[in-house]
């Protein structure tokens, strides 16, 4: 773990680094596709309230280790017992959702699947660089649940209507190509230049005056009025963690078989 991590008493599934004047974060559980834990999003969220209130940090990047995944979501055979037992998985507060309330910039470098929670993560962020062989995706529907992280609420507002919901209703992903043209990424490319390009918009932007880029930043997130529509999400999202659907299609997933819905 770096020093920063270590400071903060964070797990090594998730490094917190300060270079400068940009902080890294890295997901860093590769070997289950950086497939968030509890223990992890408690660590992120750690990072960013550090990172958020360090006046001598301006811009975050996220990314995370290996070549294979940025994340695939929450580590279904942890979350979903706890999300259907009602546990909140850290979001008691149901007008907030990933990076909603940071005003200082994130880039995220997305080297790899970006799938359920990770684009969910994605969203939360500000500047988006992928790797030629990203992929994006809200697959949750496929195994009856549904994406509670605020894609319902940020998705429509960040690439057009009939692509948000072409990701919402059919659970198939998009490449990174695709995530470009539809204006989901603001640049792709090889791999081996992802961290490379993320650090340079990073430094294009500390090249400008902190408060200006902050209160923008503010200015631009406070005026989509997103909280209601974060409440609805969870209201609307925690019947269907209920259902009987909802306890088919995790358990089809951990099985690797065909889900038997019955819309009950």
């Amino acid at each position: 773990m770096t020093k920063d991590s270590v400071s903060l008493g964070l797990p090594p599934t998730f490094r917190y680094e300060k270079q400068d004047r940009i902080a890294v974060m890295t997901i860093n559980r590769p070997e289950a596709m950086n497939a968030f834990t509890a223990e992890m999003l408690r660590a992120m969220d750690a990072a960013f309230a550090d990172f958020n209130a360090d006046p001598n940090l301006w811009v975050a990047i996220l990314t995370a280790a290996g070549d294979k995944a940025f994340s695939s979501g929450m580590d279904l055979k942890e979350a979903i017992p706890l999300l259907q037992a009602g546990d909140e998985m850290g979001y008691e507060d149901h007008t907030k959702r990933p990076f909603s309330d940071v005003f200082k910039p994130i880039i995220a470098a997305i080297n790899g699947y970006c799938i359920a929670g990770g684009l969910e993560f994605l969203q939360g962020t500000d500047i988006r660089i992928a790797a030629e062989h990203a992929t994006f995706g809200l697959g949750e529907v496929r195994w009856g649940i549904i994406p509670t992280g605020g894609s319902h609420i940020r998705l429509p507002r960040q690439i057009p209507w009939a692509v948000a919901m072409e990701l919402l209703l059919t659970g198939r992903p998009i490449d990174a190509r695709r995530a470009y043209d539809i204006g989901l990424v603001n640049q792709v490319v090889p791999a081996a230049e992802l961290m490379a390009a993320a650090r340079q918009w990073a430094e294009t932007i500390c090249k400008n005056g902190p408060l200006a880029v902050r209160t923008a930043k503010e200015i631009a997130v406070r005026a989509l009025g997103l909280e209601s529509g974060f409440v609805l999400e969870k209201a609307l999202g925690a019947r269907v963690l209920a259902s009987e659907d909802a306890k088919e299609g995790p358990r089809a997933f951990t099985e690797k078989r065909k889900a038997r819905f019955t819309g009950r």
